[in-house]
């Protein structure tokens, strides 16, 4: 089993760039993808970022010239670099662990953190 702590989420302001960390313990010898998601109450939640133990990454289209996902496996931390925020990307942003290939679909991903709140206002 894997657990995840995400922290860094803030209120800020359009434009703003924070960075959003989870860390990860418990089974973590596996090569498996990390991800961020996102979720606003009322839809559902949908991938943002996603990234292997060798680095390849997949980012959602909407947000790829804005977001870069990171992985230090040596820390077991994954993070989620966010630039020139909108106020549409408000949301609780997750971090889970471990889908066995490259996909942002949260179905994928069989553990979560309990999120961290983004608000852009």
């Amino acid at each position: 089993q894997v657990q995840l702590v995400e922290s860094g989420g803030d209120s800020v302001q359009p434009g703003g760039s924070p960075r959003l960390s989870c860390i990860y313990s418990g089974d973590t010898d596996r090569d498996y993808w990390l991800g961020w998601f996102r979720q606003v109450p009322g839809q559902e939640r949908e991938g943002v970022a996603a990234i292997d133990w060798a680095g390849r990454r997949s980012v959602e289209e909407s947000v790829k010239d804005r977001f870069i996902i990171y992985r230090d496996n040596s820390k077991n931390i994954v993070e989620l670099q966010m630039n020139n925020l909108k106020p549409e990307d408000t949301a609780m942003y997750y971090c889970a662990a471990a889908s066995p290939f490259c996909t942002l679909l949260p179905d994928q991903f069989r553990a979560w953190g309990q999120g961290t709140q983004v608000t852009v206002s």
